[in-house]
């Protein structure tokens, strides 16, 4: 079993490596996520010290930044309103 385990793995990657050689993907897309999830946690950054809303606090961990990093700036807004609705 762990075999055929192995060979599904290396026949996928060896199929990944011909995608990404043939349609010259490149590193674009790293640069793109590396400044999705910037923006992110500076948009959350922007909430907690503006002090617009001085009883909120939106930590910054994975789960609240992959949640702005999909959403986007309406990510935000929903992570407010949780949190107003929940204090």
């Amino acid at each position: 079993m762990k075999t055929i385990l192995a060979v599904i793995l290396v026949v996928s990657l060896f199929m990944l490596l011909y995608i990404w050689i043939t349609k010259k993907l490149g590193f674009a897309w790293l640069t793109r996520l590396g400044l999705h999830i910037v923006l992110a946690a500076l948009g959350i950054y922007i909430v907690n010290f503006s002090g617009l809303l001085t009883e909120v606090y939106i930590p910054l961990n994975p789960m609240t930044i992959g949640t702005v990093l999909v959403l986007g700036l309406p990510g935000v807004v929903l992570l407010l309103g949780l949190k107003l609705t929940m204090i």
